[in-house]
């Protein structure tokens, strides 16, 4: 993997979790020049054993490399960036793994750094944590969220590079803001349904009862209630404002059901289900048309506004390269 005409790609992972694990092991899977290093001695070891070089110190990881990964626990990042960006040369990229954008994006900006930070989130996971549970194809197919910004839209294209080409991923660009609202609703409220459910299940005096009858519906719907319960607490306090907002969007669907049940309103009842399951049917495939956008090289506010639009119509993108005095991307829009 190239990144730039001439150089050979050399990468680090900080911080070695299920997603920067996960980020790792495809970086050292495909044959690249990578280091992690955690701060966790164990998992230090644990990656050593598996073949995978590990450093002693975050400063040897990140020493000359061209891009790192930051991971690990959501409110140790800010510091991390700090010290990843002052161990490190101008030219080399840093992204970020974590589940919020928004207050780590206004965090870089403060300290001059959207230049060669772009902040990132690869919208996949399992229940489980730690290096044991990190797969190398985790990240196959999935969405990954890029957030541009005018004055580091070379670090963004060289990432959407990296990212399509090595990890197989669907690069979502967009702006942090948006990202976190969207996240809220598609990913950080279903962890508290899926804890409400489980935890009144929990408190029943039928619990013993539900649990010998719980099926899929059960269990799908409580499947992430099992994440590690700091990351969840994390998640959604990174996320709070959102999170709360989109509880309310759900509160009131769930009030919509609940009358409807209440006054033994049959139509309004289906007619609810019915929207909801066409809902759910659009994640069984949605069809794409591709769009073959080029910017000049002097039109950054509009190359990040188009962008921007993109991900907030839910398109994607497959790849960037350079053209005569620019940039052309391939993006996928969801057919109108």
């Amino acid at each position: 993997m190239v990144l730039r005409a001439g150089t050979r790609l050399r990468a680090a992972v900080v911080g070695t979790g299920l997603i920067g694990g996960s980020v790792l092991l495809r970086l050292h899977a495909v044959g690249l020049d990578v280091t992690g290093w955690d701060p966790d001695e164990q998992t230090r070891g644990q990656a050593r054993l598996a073949g995978v070089p590990m450093a002693e110190r975050l400063t040897e990881a990140v020493a000359g490399r061209d891009v790192v990964f930051l991971g690990g626990p959501l409110p140790t990042l800010p510091a991390t960036l700090v010290e990843v960006a002052a161990a490190t040369a101008e030219d080399c990229l840093i992204t970020d793994v974590g589940s919020t954008k928004a207050e780590l994006a206004a965090f870089a900006a403060d300290r001059g750094l959207t230049n060669r930070f772009v902040p990132g989130h690869p919208m996949a996971g399992t229940d489980r944590a730690g290096l044991a549970a990190a797969l190398p194809d985790l990240f196959s197919g999935a969405a990954w969220v890029l957030c541009p910004a005018p004055d580091g839209l070379a670090a963004f294209r060289r990432l959407v590079t990296l990212i399509t080409d090595v990890f197989a991923a669907r690069v979502v660009p967009m702006a942090a803001d948006r990202h976190d609202a969207v996240v809220a609703l598609a990913s950080h409220v279903p962890h508290v349904l899926a804890g409400a459910l489980a935890g009144a299940a929990h408190r029943s005096p039928l619990r013993d009862a539900v649990l010998t009858l719980a099926a899929g519906s059960f269990r799908d719907g409580t499947r992430v209630a099992g994440t590690p319960p700091h990351r969840t607490g994390n998640m959604l306090r990174g996320n709070r404002d959102q999170v709360l907002a989109a509880l309310d969007q759900v509160t009131a669907f769930l009030d919509e059901l609940a009358g409807a049940l209440r006054s033994d309103d049959a139509d309004a009842l289906t007619a609810r289900c019915a929207e909801a399951g066409a809902a759910r049917a659009e994640l069984a495939g949605r069809p794409y048309d591709q769009q073959v956008r080029s910017f000049p090289a002097d039109a950054e506010p509009a190359e990040v506004a188009w962008l921007h639009g993109v991900g907030a119509a839910g398109g994607h993108l497959s790849g960037c390269g350079a053209v005569a005095g620019g940039v052309s991307y391939l993006a996928h829009l969801p057919r109108v």
